[in-house]
């Protein structure tokens, strides 16, 4: 591979940019980066880099060509020709660009913080544009012509409690709050409540007339027809929608069982019932509301401005306008607009909203901001921001890697509403249960009304009797029991960084006995590291690890890359020798050259064994690996370590030990699953079983199946639930996706900011990290206890009501009972809005 410090030969040109680019290529890298990358991509070139700055100003480009195919002159035409097709898209670079509409520009307006207003013919370019190949959903398309403020780099903080980046305004968001209040009429959302306290108040001055004295009946009688209409309002709109949709539901029989009241002059039982219906049907959609809050407040965490440099110049724009590429700032104390990467400034994050993380989080910006455009997938967790997070003291420059409609909160509040039209088995249960029980309930107020041919009372008598049943045995409170717990579960699961996909997933996970969790990535960091150095008899630490740092830092291999970044930290200042003329021996190790002496570094299968005549091919020559190195090697391979052996020349210096690690909270994790009523726990890898086994008993779990394929993981979660029935896969949600698939319940970690994480598991732990499972199992398992609490009571009421109001109890107290245990019933729900972290 050609050096980018290797600009020298036959084959290399440096060109200006200037030569490529016309205008001042400084004051927009974004165009000299998309020209770069344009001319690497040109058949008649190479490779292409930015060489290192020189003398002059504007920098270099370098080009890599085959001198034998062709000349420099071409080549060089060549890549002015690549310049001019990929040239700088600045409205004010000459005819390159953008030409922005014709006409004289609109004059200066102040904007906020003394900012200029000014008319921006189109999105400044962005580094999307670089790419020749967009990534996946994004457009190329341009944004049409839209107004924006210019606003100064270094402008300053609006006071504390502001959003000084982004504004205070929410104009969308208050017009469809205008159009959902219009639909209640003045009163708003608090409409229903509000008839329903006019309801109660007309019907208490109407029982207050009837019991002084010398009032008139008809004065009380016109209070109480009030309260029918004022109680009656909403019930009768709920009842004519689903009887239009071909049921009966609770509203119908609660109207019909007041109706009734009246036609036997039972007009204050009637206007009390409805007064008591309205109310709690009014407090139990506050209540739901709640928890529907607490799902919408996640939306309104992102801001609806942005701050977008081009070059030196900030704008002021929508949100709605950003596109993958665009380079964002954010001031410090301000919300991250957007999903992206830190390409520019350090600091740190509040990411609770999106993660759930109760720390912020460092961040630095990234090695490569073209590769990470290229694959924001593989952005690592300290570079990468989500939108609607809180930074910190420090300014951060921020490139966008998804559209407003695409970032992960998106997606996040998306299907947590979802999640709340997703069926529970128990709610599958009631609802069936209903449309048979409801039915039968107006069967058995048609018999009694009949009573009158069985037994001698009055017409009068028997039809109110049927409609104190009635309301004694409508299932108010059995219709709420699930969909409010499971909503008031899913919106407190999604506060702490932990998605549920309903109550299905939500019922399944309270009642697991097993959990399978993959290994790398999920127990363990998913980055090696270097643990132990065993050093040859006679030989020092620091000659060891010199020698093995000179010859990974040729290598790119992922052991590579984390001996050099541990050995780097390990060493510190210590001098190191350069090595050159590395080779890889395929799935063995590496071989180079130090000092003019060769250099094999690899596995103990890599070199001669004793007691054989002559080595095997693909050893390199020379004496055989010593037996106490030989062991040594093998007991770190039994500990759970790769092992690699570094002889120079004809000397052994020592062995290396490389392992995955477990994470810091994967053993607390296992045992507070334990506690929680997990029987068995067991891991699934790929990785050779001698490593699973190590990292198995570090973190304490039963078993640990090593050596498997996809396939093979799929065998295996079909094989523990057929053993223990109710199973959850816990994976990163793309290579264990099939596993996931077959096991009860599927969870992916680390599931902020990928897609196919999000789509592909029942239940998401939104950080990189275990410690949120104990909190979505526990809560699982108190959702399914409170649901069966609900359930009890629910039923129970209607058991002794129903009974209760045959053998004569009256409208009134059957009304009081009815009422007051759905109320119970969502009290008891909205508990889980406050289940603690850490229960």
């Amino acid at each position: 591979m050609i050096s980018r410090d290797d600009c020298a030969g036959a084959d290399t040109l440096r060109l200006d940019i200037t030569d490529l680019i016309p205008g001042p290529p400084a004051a927009c890298e974004p165009c000299v980066e998309r020209v770069v990358i344009s001319l690497g991509r040109s058949k008649a070139i190479d490779t292409a880099h930015r060489a290192p700055r020189d003398a002059r100003a504007a920098g270099t480009v370098c080009v890599h060509f085959d001198a034998a195919a062709l000349g420099a002159e071409e080549v060089r035409q060549a890549a002015r020709t690549v310049g001019a097709r990929a040239g700088c898209a600045h409205g004010d670079r000459g005819t390159a660009g953008r030409r922005a509409p014709e006409g004289p520009p609109p004059p200066p307006a102040a904007g906020p913080d003394g900012a200029r207003a000014t008319a921006v013919a189109a999105r400044p370019p962005t580094e999307a544009d670089a790419l020749a190949t967009p990534p996946p959903g994004v457009s190329h398309a341009e944004a049409p012509a839209e107004s924006a403020v210019e606003v100064p780099v270094e402008a300053p903080a609006r006071p504390h409690g502001q959003d000084p980046a982004h504004g205070d305004t929410r104009a969308h968001r208050r017009d469809h709050q205008h159009s959902h209040d219009h639909d209640h009429g003045p009163f708003g959302e608090r409409a229903e409540l509000v008839f329903a306290l006019l309801s109660g108040v007309a019907y208490l001055t109407g029982l207050l007339l009837g019991l002084a004295t010398g009032a008139s009946e008809p004065a009380s009688l016109a209070c109480y027809l009030a309260a029918y209409a004022f109680g009656g309002f909403f019930t009768v709109r709920e009842a004519v929608s689903t009887i239009r949709a071909g049921r009966f539901e609770v509203d119908f029989l609660m109207l019909v069982a007041a109706v009734g009241a009246g036609a036997i002059g039972r007009w204050a039982e009637g206007a009390v019932l409805l007064f008591l219906f309205s109310l709690g049907h009014a407090l139990e959609e506050y209540a739901m509301g709640r928890a529907r809050r607490s799902i919408e407040a996640l939306a309104d965490l992102t801001p609806a401005t942005a701050l977008l440099r081009s070059g030196e110049r900030v704008t002021e724009v929508p949100v709605e306008r950003l596109s993958p590429g665009d380079t964002v700032l954010v001031r410090p104390h301000t919300r991250v607009p957007a999903d992206g990467f830190v390409r520019d400034g350090e600091g740190s994050v509040d990411q609770a909203a999106v993660t759930g993380e109760s720390l912020p989080a460092d961040k630095v910006p990234v090695a490569d901001p073209l590769a990470a455009l290229r694959d924001p997938a593989a952005i690592a967790p300290d570079s990468r921001v989500f939108a609607g997070t809180v930074n910190g003291a420090g300014a951060l420059e921020v490139t966008v890697t998804s559209r407003a409609e695409d970032n992960t909160l998106a997606r996040v509040v998306a299907m947590v509403r979802d999640a709340e039209n997703r069926q529970s088995p128990t709610q599958a249960f009631t609802a069936r249960f209903q449309r048979i029980f409801v039915p039968a309930v107006i069967g058995t107020v048609l018999a009694l009304l009949g009573a009158g041919l069985v037994v001698d009372e009055p017409f009068t008598a028997s039809l109110y009797r049927a409609m104190a049943v009635l309301v004694a045995a409508s299932p108010c409170a059995l219709a709420i029991a699930t969909p409010a717990a499971v909503l008031s579960a899913v919106a407190r699961a999604a506060r702490s960084g932990v998605l549920i996909k309903g109550g299905g997933p939500l019922e399944e996970l309270g009642r697991l006995t097993a959990v399978a969790f993959d290994k790398t990535g999920t127990l363990t960091e998913g980055r090696p590291r270097l643990t132990d150095v065993a050093p040859a008899p006679g030989v020092s630490e620091r000659e060891l690890l010199t020698t093995a740092l000179a010859v990974e830092r040729l290598s790119d291999h992922p052991l590579a890359r984390a001996i050099v970044r541990d050995l780097d930290a390990r060493l510190g200042d210590a001098p190191v020798p350069t090595a050159h003329s590395l080779r890889a021996v395929t799935g063995r190790g590496v071989l180079a050259r130090l000092d003019g002496v060769p250099v094999a570094i690899g596995s103990p299968a890599l070199f001669p064994a004793g007691g054989r005549a002559r080595p095997e091919p693909a050893e390199p020559p020379g004496p055989p690996l010593p037996a106490v190195l030989r062991a040594r090697a093998r007991e770190l391979e039994t500990a759970g370590r790769t092992t690699m052996v570094v002889r120079h020349g004809a000397r052994y210096l020592g062995v290396i030990g490389v392992m995955d690690t477990p994470r810091p909270e994967a053993a607390a994790v296992v045992a507070r699953l334990r506690g929680l009523g997990i029987r068995r726990a067991v891991m699934i890898s790929g990785d050779n079983q001698r490593v699973a086994d190590a990292v198995a008993a570090r973190v304490g779990l039963d078993d640990a199946w090593g050596d498997l394929l996809p396939a093979d993981k799929v065998a295996a979660v079909r094989r523990l639930r057929a053993d223990e029935h109710r199973t959850a896969m816990v994976g990163d949600g793309v290579n264990d996706a099939p596993a996931m698939a077959h096991a009860t319940v599927g969870i992916a970690m680390g599931a902020a900011g990928s897609a196919v994480a999000l789509e592909s598991a029942d239940i998401a732990l939104m950080s990189d990290g275990l410690d949120k499972l104990p909190l979505a199992t526990g809560l699982s398992r108190r959702t399914s206890a409170v649901i069966r609490q609900n359930l009890l009571l629910s039923l129970g009421i209607v058991a002794v009501l129903v009974p209760a109001t045959v053998l004569g109890l009256g409208i009134g107290p059957a009304v009081l009972v009815h009422e007051g245990s759905t109320l119970l019933v969502v009290a008891n729900a909205l508990r889980l809005l406050r289940y603690p972290e850490h229960a």
